[in-house]
């Protein structure tokens, strides 16, 4: 499976010089800025960063990959696609982002999630998120948010286990990633 669109945002509460690594380099497939050793970016409260190498100005760090990680498809929730707005919305609220970085996720997965008649979807715990791409920074985070949806397309209603959404606390220095991937098992 492929992880897609995985995002990051860095919101410290003061301008931060810092490193951010991926754990699993040798699954990058693509990434922006190019991602080498890492990225040495300057972060601001308001989310902007300036890559140290190039001085471009950016709003995140960008990077898809792949995973041998197996999904869970006991629980999660069934929406048609005609609600993924509404569902998104909530969800994502429940599950710390913000009203930009919720945007961002939407304007990206609506049109996969809209033109199915359903849609199973499942978000991942950090735990798995954590084993299929770790994050490190020099600079150590208060409040970590990552946000996997997984979901597969279905013809018809199908039930499942409604999932428990934890809501984060966005307290101090907050990283935000957000990404999605398509089950195909």
């Amino acid at each position: 499976m492929e992880p897609e669109k995985p995002i990051i945002y860095l919101y410290p509460e003061e301008e931060t010089q810092l490193t951010v690594k991926l754990g699993k380099k040798e699954n990058i497939r693509y990434s922006y800025p190019e991602y080498k050793e890492g990225w040495n970016v300057i972060a601001n409260p308001d989310g902007t960063l300036i890559n140290i190498e190039t001085g471009r100005k950016l709003y995140g760090l960008y990077w898809e990959g792949i995973s041998n990680e197996e999904c869970d498809l006991t629980e999660g929730f069934v929406v048609k696609g005609e609600d993924t707005i509404e569902f998104l919305e909530n969800k994502l609220s429940i599950l710390g982002l913000n009203e930009f970085e919720a945007e961002e996720f939407i304007i990206y997965w609506l049109p996969r999630l809209q033109e199915n008649k359903y849609n199973f979807i499942r978000f991942a715990s950090l735990d798995e998120i954590n084993n299929i791409m770790p994050l490190e920074f020099s600079v150590e985070p208060d409040t970590i948010i990552r946000v996997l949806m997984e979901y597969k397309p279905l013809d018809e209603y199908i039930n499942v286990k409604e999932q428990e959404l934890i809501t984060p606390d966005r307290e101090g220095f907050t990283v935000v990633e957000w990404g999605g991937l398509e089950i195909k098992q």
